[in-house]
């Protein structure tokens, strides 16, 4: 197949680009190229803005895909751009929508597809319902070729993946784990999440590429593997050879004291601290031999492991540790106040 990834370097992107080319796909990237020399020998490049549409068209040409995937659109006006570009171009126009965006307040901790999508607390989510229902919209109205997937939390090895955190990152959380200091978590720790490793993201995915039961559908694509938050500081202060030593705060008062910037009333209240299980029977269905075989502990390990030998990945947070702090102290004052 003749594959065009618009992004193909990021956190998801990034396993699908290194499949599809070892699958022997003539795949094509759409970007910047701010990270070309990660991307695979053989690998085709468009080299522009995306939201520049007069040179996009240029590049384009009479190039034609069977299918055409965006990682990075956010708003309505992303799909917009890119039906004008793209709907006489491809036989087949995936959307990277998001799991954040079904119902918050949780009614089922079981999620499928059919979920209703709502979400009061992020604006994020409700942008991504907003382009779902556009593009469901010129799908029924003008037989415009959409695939939807929804992901949710899914990891590279370039970060391991942790509930509260702040703008540069994760690893300063990593660091007060290696510090011995006690780590925010939200709640108690007992609600339940799934991490999904992207190299098991892509097979999914692969698989509703140029698959005629995936047009005008909606899939969401994770492992079966459910986690507390517990759990999941444990295997990562495990594979850093430490012990864990959790703080528990409540998520509407994280939500209500961080930074504006760290957007925790929707990156916990609008996602990570309800307790959800996904149920993707429905992706197995047409993509039968689907499977996520990395563990979280292996991929955390793999994180790990990779982060400790790239500095780069060790971009410090000083403002965000000093917050943790503090929450810990306000927190432990209100207890004194009882005493």
């Amino acid at each position: 197949m003749r594959i065009l990834l618009i992004g193909g370097t990021g956190t998801i992107s990034s396993a699908i680009t290194r499949q599809l080319s070892e699958g022997g796909h003539e795949l094509w990237l759409l970007n910047r190229g701010s990270r070309k020399d990660e991307v695979p020998a053989g690998v085709q490049w468009l080299h522009a803005d995306i939201n520049d549409e007069t040179e996009v068209n240029r590049l384009l040409g009479d190039l034609r895909f069977d299918a055409v995937c965006d990682f990075i659109g956010f708003v309505p006006a992303h799909v917009e751009r890119d039906y004008r570009l793209f709907r006489h171009r491809t036989r087949q126009y995936v959307y990277i929508s998001s799991a954040s965006a079904y119902h918050k307040p949780v009614r089922s901790h079981i999620i499928t597809e059919g979920t209703s999508l709502a979400n009061p607390y992020w604006e994020y989510s409700r942008n991504k319902i907003a382009c779902e229902d556009l593009l469901m919209r010129l799908y029924r109205e003008e037989g415009f070729p959409v695939t939807i997937v929804r992901p949710s939390h899914t990891y590279s090895e370039r970060s391991v993946p942790v509930g509260i955190h702040g703008t540069k990152g994760n690893w300063q959380v990593l660091k007060r784990m290696l510090d011995g200091k006690p780590v925010l978590v939200h709640g108690d720790g007992s609600s339940l999440w799934t991490m999904t490793s992207n190299e098991d993201f892509a097979r999914g995915f692969i698989g509703l590429l140029g698959n005629p039961h995936a047009i005008g559908e909606a899939f969401q694509i994770m492992s079966d593997e459910s986690l507390t938050w517990n759990q999941i500081y444990t295997v990562i202060a495990d594979c850093l050879g430490v012990e864990y030593h959790p703080y528990y705060v409540a998520s509407d008062f994280l939500a209500a004291v961080a930074p504006k910037e760290y957007d925790m009333r929707g990156n916990l209240l609008g996602d990570k601290a309800s307790t959800v299980v996904f149920d993707c029977s429905k992706l197995r269905r047409i993509v039968p031999d689907f499977c996520a075989r990395i563990r979280f502990e292996q991929g955390a390990r793999r994180c790990i492991d990779y982060m400790l030998s790239h500095p780069k990945c060790q971009q410090s947070d000083p403002e965000f540790d000093a917050w943790c702090d503090k929450v810990i102290e306000a927190q432990e004052e209100a207890k004194r106040r009882f005493c």
